[in-house]
């Protein structure tokens, strides 16, 4: 277990595990992030929720194509690291967690942190130019091929989980995936990451990125806006840490 961050009753690790699938075993890490006391985050997998942790697992390279039940995957994956299913927000990438990203902006009494995994090399969209590949019934998805609809799991490729020790309403919390929507989509413009199917378009994210918002104890904020302070410290984070994480993970050569 690293330690790579302690900000007042909360604490960040990479731990370092194993993970089977059909009988093969890989090495790998989770970004875990355990919190004094439980907080209400608003997770893009999950919605609301109070938990103990929150975190990100990267799933081995290996088993991107091999997971055919990610439920099921995912409770391995607590099993292996210790945490009950209620008590934590777990995304998952195909991102390496050696390239996570870390950001942090502070202001009067306010701090914002942003732990960021990403890469854009497999399915980089530009959203609203491209047709979808993916339906989703009864809550499974599938991909569709030729108009035959394929099961298909998905893997997160740009993973933000964003903690402020501020007070977030609801509101608030939700209009942080606004801000940070845009602020990551900021940072595939300046370094011109392009459409993976497409490559006339400028990509404005993947297809399969996910955001936890974690709110704090600290005085109340109800507006997540880019012309607020804290959404300004929100969208400064998650553009230099998507930025960060996309160079490292897709090496990309900046001039």
């Amino acid at each position: 277990m690293e330690r790579i961050l302690n900000m007042d009753d909360w604490d960040a690790y990479k731990i370092s595990h194993t993970v089977d699938v059909d009988g093969e075993v890989e090495k790998t890490k989770s970004l875990i992030i355990e919190f004094g006391k439980k907080r209400r985050v608003l997770s893009t997998r999950e919605g609301f929720k109070k938990v103990k942790y929150v975190g990100n697992h990267s799933i081995p390279v290996p088993f991107w194509d091999k997971i055919h039940n990610y439920k099921d995957y995912e409770d391995h994956v607590l099993r292996k690291i210790g945490i009950k299913k209620e008590d934590i927000a777990l995304l998952s990438t195909g991102a390496n967690m050696d390239n996570l990203a870390i950001a942090k902006e502070e202001f009067d009494e306010f701090y914002v942190v942003a732990f960021t995994t990403a890469g854009a090399k497999y399915n980089a969209i530009r959203l609203g130019d491209e047709e979808a590949e993916y339906i989703e019934k009864d809550f499974k998805t599938y991909k569709i091929e030729n108009g035959k609809l394929i099961p298909k799991e998905e893997i997160g490729t740009v993973n933000i989980i964003l903690i402020t020790n501020a007070r977030l309403t609801d509101g608030a919390m939700a209009r942080a995936i606004i801000t940070i929507t845009e602020a990551k989509t900021n940072a595939f413009q300046e370094l011109n990451i392009r459409s993976t199917k497409h490559s006339e378009l400028q990509a404005t994210g993947t297809g399969t990125d996910n955001v936890i918002v974690v709110g704090g104890f600290g005085k109340g904020v109800n507006y997540t806006g880019g012309h607020t302070k804290i959404g300004e410290m929100m969208a400064k984070v998650v553009k230099s840490s998507v930025i960060e994480a996309l160079i490292k993970q897709d090496n990309l050569k900046i001039n």
